[in-house]
């Protein structure tokens, strides 16, 4: 972290954290809400579906083809499939997924949808109703593809966001759907009183930030918001764009915060931003860059300029970066806000995993559980060594190591499903798939430098922390290790 000069955060499930229960019914209905009114779907089996915020998990995999959600291990082989609501056989999940003689599947390609962000729970969720609608016949005259279902549902969640259906009843009431942070304050004063400076990079609207910012950091709602909160970074930029922020050049507006108002920055007549009921008004060459260079002075009574848009090259030249490595950028979402700023620009990441903390817990409190799990494992193994070099050799010890080698297979499966069901009842560990790391544990630890369950945890840290990674182990180190 010494190495670091500028800390970057994005807004949504990184410095704010939704409150599943409120927030994902919020998202749910407002989504069918669109479905019904524009895009045709029948009212009736829509408006009756039912919605469980605890049902979907982070991490797992559409197939937007067959209408299947997957959770895939790290060597993109299938564990569990499900069709809509109803599990596929272990026979049937081998038979479409990992007996292929075809090339490997591509789960980032166009086929495939991955739920990478907290936001995408409520989708995920309401696309396998929708496709068990459409199998039940309940959809009416619409003849939609699995496909076309995921397209519809997908359009009609954007539709809800951005016609302010659920950011105004968020605007209206924050403290029901937003958690509070006490800590995040100090977090963001201790980084920037290291010397480091601390921008925001976004793709809500500045009148949406405003929102929730001047709720996580202030406590402040309806007309007692003000800007602040804007004390606490060196920018903001809203409406970034991401992940496209990181590869394309776009024009760069400064937004007048006392009316909402835009500056091009590039000259021409300042644009106006649309009122919103309930919301407060409504190349390489980093000498291309219009964006002017900011110094709040460590933030000593220093406010943030606000920006709208714009490129990673835009930050940099603010903040008087040269290199990628010098930011460190803070976010929930592995495609918008990790993946390509490290790969494309090199800069640091922390990776945001809120169900950490709760997954942290369900481990210790099941400690025994792993430990008697891990020993049946290995014994398993040990015997069925020994049984298939008997049944090789015709050896009289091979009828007993088979009822041996049954019993320990009985018994693994069923410490691997009790310990599986302590901590999600249908989808397991986020970062396991079973006794390996999932698909998505391995785009994490490939792209986030730091993983954490919250902002507020860098607070316990020194800004100029090191923060030094597990040695890598492969198989024969594990095999010298256990002959120590």
């Amino acid at each position: 972290m010494k190495h670091v000069t500028c800390v970057g955060f994005d807004c949504d499930y990184t410095l704010a954290s939704y409150v599943p229960e409120t927030f994902e019914t919020l998202a749910h209905a407002e989504t069918v809400n669109k479905l019904v009114k524009n895009f045709g779907y029948p009212e009736g089996p829509l408006r009756s579906l039912s919605f469980d915020p605890s049902l979907m998990v982070r991490g797992l995999v559409i197939d937007k083809e067959r209408g299947n959600m997957l959770k895939v291990d790290r060597h993109k082989y299938v564990k569990l499939a499900y069709h809509g609501f109803t599990p596929l056989t272990r026979d049937d999940r081998i038979a479409v997924y990992n007996a292929t003689t075809d090339s490997p599947l591509d789960f980032q390609s166009s086929r495939f949808a991955m739920v990478d962000t907290l936001f995408s729970l409520a989708e995920a969720h309401l696309y396998m109703s929708l496709v068990e609608l459409k199998d039940d016949g309940k959809l009416g005259s619409l003849e939609k593809s699995y496909a076309e279902l995921y397209r519809d549902s997908r359009a009609a969640v954007d539709l809800a966001h951005r016609d302010g259906s659920i950011k105004r009843q968020i605007a209206a009431d924050p403290a029901k759907y937003i958690f509070p942070d006490p800590l995040l304050a100090k977090t963001l004063k201790s980084l920037r009183a290291s010397g480091k400076k601390v921008f925001i990079a976004t793709n809500s609207f500045y009148d949406f930030t405003h929102v929730v910012l001047n709720f996580v950091l202030e406590g402040k709602t309806g007309k007692d918001r003000d800007d602040g909160w804007l004390e606490y970074f060196d920018a903001v930029v809203t409406a970034a764009g991401k992940p496209r922020f990181f590869t394309e050049r776009k024009d760069l507006f400064e937004v007048r915060t006392e009316d909402f108002s835009l500056i091009n920055l590039e000259g021409g007549s300042p644009m106006l931003s649309i009122e919103e009921e309930d919301l407060p008004g409504g190349a390489d060459d980093l000498m291309a860059s219009t964006a002017p260079a900011v110094d709040n002075e460590g933030g000593a009574g220093g406010k943030a300029r606000v920006f709208q848009g714009g490129s990673w090259h835009d930050v940099h030249r603010m903040l008087g970066v040269k290199s990628g490595s010098e930011i460190l950028y803070v976010g929930d979402h592995i495609y918008g806000d990790v993946l390509r700023s490290k790969r494309d620009q090199g800069w640091r990441t922390l990776l945001v995993l809120p169900e950490l903390q709760t997954e942290i817990e369900v481990a210790e409190q099941n400690r025994e559980l792993h430990e008697r799990l891990m020993a049946v494992q290995k014994e398993r193994n040990h015997v069925e060594d020994l049984h298939e070099s008997a049944a090789y050799c015709r050896s009289p010890d091979e009828p007993e190591l088979a009822r041996r080698l049954e019993s320990l297979v009985a018994e693994h499966k069923c410490l691997l499903e009790d310990y599986h069901d302590k901590f999600h009842k249908t989808w397991g560990q986020l970062m396991k798939t079973g006794y390996k790391a999932s698909f998505y544990a391995g785009l994490a630890s490939r792209y986030s430098c730091v993983y954490t369950s919250h902002v507020s945890n860098l607070l316990w840290y020194s800004p100029n922390a090191t923060f030094k990674s597990l040695a890598d182990r492969l198989v024969h180190d594990e095999v010298l290790h256990l002959s120590d």
